[in-house]
């Protein structure tokens, strides 16, 4: 899913939030932030397959990572039922 212009990236990230969004004016709802976390995880490791000496990438995808992990925690804390629901939509492992 490599992305070549700010355009495209717009509007995947205007279709990811209408696909996860819970209502029409939702764009910060966990699921929607875990669904752009991973889009753009996906993009970072593009890049960092490519670009092997980029450190900040690395870095700045461990974070993003980690980010999304404490994200699907709470999720799963809260509602099971959506937590599966997006790990399974997102293709997302976890333990």
């Amino acid at each position: 899913m490599a992305v070549s212009t700010l355009e495209e990236f717009l509007e995947n990230k205007q279709r990811t939030i209408k696909q996860y969004a819970t209502n029409p004016v939702d764009t910060g709802s966990t699921s929607v932030q875990i669904a752009l976390l991973t889009q753009r995880i996906s993009y970072l490791t593009e890049h960092v397959n490519i670009n092997h000496n980029d450190k900040a990438a690395r870095y700045a995808l461990l974070v993003l990572v980690a980010k999304r992990n404490k994200f699907l925690k709470y999720l799963k804390r809260k509602n099971e039922e959506e937590y599966n629901k997006i790990t399974s939509s997102l293709g997302i492992r976890k333990k």
